[in-house]
């Protein structure tokens, strides 16, 4: 199982702590609020702790578990203290209609993230294709971008022990296309899927 640190209190943060420790992983929680990083690591349970602000993760892999604005101030903050981990930026860099990005093309907050992370740390994208509540009912394919093989089949054990299928895409440079994909599953859901309650997957045809 994996050592996992996650940066963020939000509901994602959450939802991930309770499917990794679920998994048989370990969790740390890390939040500028110490007291909700506190109660956060508290409902997580025993296999949970609460780490210090800015201070080296205890876990093998950081999730980036905030909003997009704030991945890559954060990942320039902790600075050093990432050197050696593997950094999983989860955003959804979408623009106020939620139907573009935020930044311009060529670029993936993930790329920008990985551009202010210390020398020897591997930034990986994943989760940013799920709603929220897909990912506590559901069993929906996790897509992964990132350019450090090991630091993918990494990431990959870790889907796995939350019971779901990871799914490389490539290198980094795909993470803008899967945050393109985030842009697309909210249309999925205003459009043509008309409700929230579903997951971008692969059907794998026989023959």
């Amino acid at each position: 199982m994996s050592s996992i640190s996650i940066i963020g209190t939000g509901n994602m943060a959450r939802t991930i702590g309770e499917l990794a420790v679920a998994g048989g992983n370990t969790v740390e929680v890390m939040g500028r609020d110490q007291a909700k990083a506190a109660d956060l690591a508290k409902v997580l349970g025993d296999n949970a702790t609460t780490g210090e602000w800015g201070a080296v993760p205890a876990g093998d892999i950081v999730i980036v578990a905030l909003l997009h604005a704030g991945v890559v101030p954060v990942v320039a903050h902790y600075g050093d203290a990432l050197a050696g981990k593997v950094v999983v930026d989860i955003s959804n860099p979408f623009n106020p209609e939620a139907d573009g990005l935020a930044h311009g093309e060529g670029t993936s907050v993930a790329q920008e993230a990985a551009k202010a992370a210390p020398a020897g740390t591997s930034v990986v994208k994943a989760f940013n294709t799920i709603f929220r509540h897909v990912l506590e009912k559901g069993r929906p394919a996790v897509f992964i971008a990132g350019d450090d093989a090991g630091a993918k089949a990494d990431v990959a054990a870790f889907v796995e022990s939350l019971g779901l299928r990871p799914l490389d895409v490539g290198d980094l440079k795909m993470a803008y296309w899967l945050e393109g994909a985030g842009v697309l599953t909210m249309g999925l859901a205003r459009h043509g899927v008309g409700n929230w309650d579903f997951a971008l997957g692969v059907t794998e045809l026989a023959g």
